[in-house]
């Protein structure tokens, strides 16, 4: 059953919300990052960011980048709106609009927003192809100057819907982990062959961070997986204090 109504949606999105955090604190988590340390709840530099990781992610991404305020592109489609209001409870701004619908008054508010906001994409959503950079995600760091920061995140064994990009559900109580890459800057005069380039460059960036994300994720010894050397383990979490944490 489809919400329609204002008031169900923001009931909805408002249990969903403390769903998620109290789901998301029960997951014992790592941090690293791939040189700069610039996640968006710690980092107060000048500077602001485009964040993009991909769309099967949302859930931890969601939990762990709400307290920074920053402003997440959610589709205009009927289902997005739960998403749009759980991400508000969580402490991130939506902008409404994609690729198929309202694209163009989302990226000019996109636009307006980079001047003193950070910016989180999916750009393989709303609907794919699952892990497949479009366009325009480099576009707009184009127009606005900003650099894109690659994120990956993973856990262990997660369950995973049936879904077109295969949505991660993190099981309770397992490992998880959070990387990002150095900042990718496309130059505003950048042509169409230039952009196909920087895309290329930034979906394989994401790559990378995913997959050093889900090395680090894995549990020793399953799944003939390497385990994680280094990083930042975070007790807040397994202390259940994942409210606070510096870490994120």
């Amino acid at each position: 059953m489809k919400l329609r109504h204002p008031t169900l949606i923001k009931a909805a999105g408002f249990a969903g919300a403390w769903a998620i955090r109290l789901w998301m604190a029960t997951l014992r988590f790592r941090y690293r990052p791939l040189g700069s340390d610039l996640p968006p709840t710690r980092y107060d530099g000048p500077e602001r960011f485009i964040y993009a990781f991909w769309h099967e992610n949302i859930l931890l991404t969601a939990y762990l980048y709400g307290p920074s305020g920053a402003h997440v592109l959610i589709s205009q489609h009927a289902d997005g709106e739960f998403t749009a209001e759980a991400c508000r409870r969580l402490g991130l701004n939506a902008v409404r609009g994609s690729t198929t619908r309202g694209g163009a008054e989302a990226l000019r508010e996109m636009i307006r927003l980079s001047e003193y906001a950070h910016l989180v994409i999916t750009p393989d959503g709303p609907r794919g192809p699952r892990r497949q950079v479009q366009t325009g995600l480099v576009y707009l760091a184009a127009r606005t100057g900003r650099s894109i920061v690659p994120s990956g995140f993973a856990c262990d064994r997660p369950w995973r819907a049936r879904s077109w990009d295969r949505f991660v559900l993190p099981r309770p109580w397992s490992r998880a982990a959070g990387v990002i890459g150095e900042p990718i800057r496309v130059p505003a005069n950048a042509g169409r062959r230039e952009l196909e380039q920087y895309r290329r460059a930034v979906e394989a960036a994401l790559a990378r961070v995913q997959e050093e994300a889900e090395r680090r994720a894995a549990v020793p010894g399953v799944a003939q997986r390497t385990p994680g050397d280094g990083g930042v383990s975070c007790p807040c979490i397994a202390k259940g204090w994942s409210l606070s944490c510096p870490l994120i």
